[in-house]
């Protein structure tokens, strides 16, 4: 299948004409109202430094059905100890910057370079990006980040600095969206952590139609979602 070269035009192609790898196109820009109508598509940005911007759509996708989320006797039993105090949005700019640097610290590379990191924050400034935040006393010790659309989540990234603190938040945020009816908890690409917890995989066409089923899609709205303070 052909890349395609994205211009000043807002618009993408049928996200089923990605490549086998999952991309689907390159240029463009990060500005918000192109990345709200990717996650309506089904579509991410994910590059590197030096790099274009790249945007994708991976078939299989990686996704948590929220009901679905695997817990441990072990990590329960963590969880009932209340370890973690866990908030929405207090700190967001931290756990994306933390995203990266814990990356950068382990000697991977990361896709969250300053362009993408700028970009998600204007998002959360618009209310359509939000972070989850693990706290140990006055202490940022794990968390992750991603974007709403309706009854959608759509996981960004990751990170802890205490042992299982990333889990729990993943498994009582994953409980919270259950509770509010949401669709699913998008994990974009998978890895045996995400399906350690419970993740599984959908076909690009089913992945696409439940967006459309849910309210996006092309057509659909993006309609805000407002998360309490305190999860």
């Amino acid at each position: 299948m052909p890349i395609f070269q994205l211009t000043d035009e807002l618009i993408f192609p049928d996200p089923n004409w990605a490549t086998a790898e999952g991309l689907l196109a390159i240029g463009g820009d990060l500005s918000p109202e192109r990345l709200i109508l990717a996650y309506k598509l089904g579509i991410f940005p994910w590059y590197g430094e030096d790099e274009p911007v790249l945007w994708w759509s991976p078939d299989p996708r990686c996704v948590l059905i929220p009901e679905n989320v695997y817990v441990s006797r072990r990590l329960g039993r963590i969880i009932k100890q209340n370890r973690f105090r866990l908030t929405c949005n207090r700190v967001f700019k931290q756990v994306v910057e933390a995203c990266a640097n814990v990356r950068v610290h382990n000697g991977e590379e990361t896709w969250l370079i300053q362009e993408m990191q700028t970009a998600y924050q204007k998002l959360h400034g618009l209310g359509f990006a939000h972070s989850v935040e693990a706290w140990c006393g006055d202490e940022l010790v794990g968390g992750l980040y991603g974007v709403a659309l309706g009854k959608f989540f759509f996981g960004e990234s990751m990170f802890h600095y205490q042992p299982n603190a990333s889990k729990v938040v993943l498994v009582q945020f994953a409980r919270y969206l259950k509770r509010e009816g949401f669709v699913l908890f998008d994990c974009q690409v998978s890895n045996p952590h995400l399906v350690s917890m419970g993740a599984s995989h959908l076909a690009r066409e089913d992945f696409l139609e439940r967006l459309v089923i849910g309210g996006l899609g092309p057509e659909g709205v993006a309609e805000k979602v407002v998360f309490p303070e305190i999860l």
